[in-house]
């Protein structure tokens, strides 16, 4: 009984017990969370700064630095109304006070191109009633089709009509927020694309020649540069013309198409104001062919 007792002991397996004591894991992660607590706390030094510019800037200052750091002013910030740093000078996006018809008073001057020999609603305008009239209806027009897309709403501001001698100037005018174009290039920004295509389905019907010229401001391009504002502001306007081809303008009723580079601003106070780069579209009265 002794030796059956031990053989059978001696055939059991032994139990091994094996404890793994847990070790640190960071190795693992690669210290990611670092680089997220870094992010967080450059995050928060940001805000913080950006609520003491808020309490410590009047308003003339935050819009100074909204102009700084605005995408669209990289060029146009120096020698602007900005000129003197972030904080000096209005901000060109300021609120003016420029006389806009008779009988008003401002601080400031606004030069009307000298093309424009009407009054601001034509009325001085020498034109047949039938012209008045169907320059009115397509003013209104273009107005309604901006007021209908979801794309160009907000681009009232940049629109101009005029009713001059030679026919109706619809100017699409650059500000501090828009441009009709890449930065020193001749390639419409989508937005300006679908507004010229929408001013041109409202006169493609219409029998009157049309007149494209392009305006830009004054500043300089760099030495060595080939291009320059005339050639920049004529390419712009061939630009245009090929908008105004997409979206339905015949070929035949194109009359004139010019770049004046900088020689007719808008506002010839300052002469780098955004509003001075600007295509013109005249659609000529058929008495002024």
């Amino acid at each position: 009984m002794a030796s059956r007792a031990a053989g059978t002991g001696s055939n059991q397996r032994p139990i091994i017990i094996k404890k793994i004591v847990g070790g640190d894991h960071g190795a693992h992660h690669g210290g990611a969370w670092k680089v997220a607590y870094a992010d967080f706390v450059t995050a928060m030094m940001a805000f913080f700064l950006l609520m003491w510019l808020l309490g410590a800037t009047d308003e003339a200052q935050r819009k100074g630095l909204a102009d700084y750091f605005s995408p669209t002013l990289v060029e146009t910030k120096q020698g602007s109304a900005g000129s003197d740093g972030v904080f000096g000078g209005d901000a060109i996006v300021a609120q003016d006070s420029y006389p806009h018809a008779q009988g008003q008073t401002g601080t400031k001057t606004m030069t009307i191109p000298k093309d424009a020999t009407g009054s601001r609603d034509g009325r001085d305008a020498d034109l047949s009633a039938e012209d008045k009239r169907q320059f009115e209806a397509i003013e209104r027009e273009i107005r309604q089709r901006i007021k209908n897309e979801a794309q160009l709403r907000g681009l009232e501001e940049n629109l101009r009509f005029t009713q001059t001698e030679e026919g109706l100037r619809i100017e699409v005018i650059d500000a501090a927020d828009f441009a009709m174009f890449e930065l020193s290039d001749t390639r419409l920004v989508p937005r300006a694309r679908k507004l010229l295509i929408e001013v041109a389905q409202t006169i493609t019907d219409m029998p009157n020649k049309i007149a494209v010229r392009g305006h830009t401001d004054s500043l300089p391009y760099a030495a060595g540069k080939r291009m320059n504002n005339w050639l920049l502001s004529a390419s712009r306007a061939e630009a245009t013309r090929e908008a105004l081809l997409a979206g339905g303008v015949a070929e035949g009723r194109f009359d004139k198409i010019e770049g004046v580079a900088d020689k007719q601003p808008f506002n010839a106070d300052d002469s780098r104001d955004p509003r001075n780069r600007r295509m013109s579209i005249t659609l000529k009265s058929l008495r002024a062919e």
